[in-house]
């Protein structure tokens, strides 16, 4: 079976950029909702996809947090050389650590995080979400049950280097939080399984920045840009930027 690869987006709807990051395991669509609901807002909104997702689980294993990253400051580069002079980045899951690292090495006028992980378990974490990716994606290609448990374990052993990496990118993140001084938005979904919540607070209590806001969101799950409450997030990510220093 052939599946569909998604494709980054850009949504031109005026001067104001924001650049919008997807999670692990994830691509453009995890936030695409929210960059049409900013572009009937006046943002131009820009999601890139990382190396290796959107694609098969053989190929996120060719990336790697140092990968993505450079990633991310190329999309960013781009909307500079667009010539969108105020950016904001916000990003979903792994997109929200993304979006704190670059928030910390070059101009932004507001960061956002949506349930964005700030403690690393190798076993009840990114091994989880993989896992489920890899078993999902071989559903769609038709393979049975048996090759899809020994697939994904083999998988799953291969990914341990990557694992290292996204460990090593959350625990830099973290630990450099007080670097953060523009203004931040935190978003966290309190039914969220995959991550500890008590991310969303330790991102609120020790960036610098003298304006910030968090955000907590019953009955919501961890794909938060795509669930129930999206329309709210949606909503508060607009007055957010709205908040923001544009001129």
């Amino acid at each position: 079976m052939k599946i569909k690869q998604p494709e980054p987006f850009m949504f031109k709807g005026g001067k104001r950029a924001v650049l919008l990051l997807h999670g692990f395991t994830g691509h453009s669509a995890d936030v695409r909702m929210l960059g049409r609901f900013l572009e009937t807002k006046g943002y131009t909104s820009l999601g890139p996809i990382y190396r290796g997702h959107g694609k098969t689980p053989e190929d996120l294993l060719d990336g790697s947090a140092e990968t993505w990253y450079a990633d991310v400051v190329k999309a960013y580069q781009q909307l500079k050389q667009d010539g969108y002079d105020k950016i904001a980045v916000l990003g979903l899951s792994l997109g929200g650590v993304l979006s704190l690292k670059l928030a910390t090495e070059n101009p932004v006028v507001g960061v956002g995080t949506m349930c964005s992980p700030m403690f690393f378990d190798n076993e009840t974490q990114l091994t989880k979400g993989f896992r489920y990716f890899a078993s999902q994606y071989k559903q769609k290609e038709g393979k049975s049950s048996d090759v899809i448990t020994e697939e994904v374990k083999a998988l799953t052993k291969n990914a341990e280097p990557l694992f290292d990496s996204l460990a090593s990118l959350i625990n830099e993140v973290r630990g450099g939080l007080d670097h953060i001084y523009t203004p931040t938005l935190v978003i966290q979904a309190e039914d969220d399984q995959m991550i500890n919540i008590a991310s969303a607070t330790e991102i609120y209590d020790h960036v610098e920045c003298d304006i910030k806001e968090i955000h907590w969101y019953p009955d919501a799950g961890h794909a938060i840009t795509l669930g129930p409450k999206r329309d709210e997030v949606h909503e508060t990510v607009y007055r957010f930027l709205e908040s923001l220093a544009w001129d």
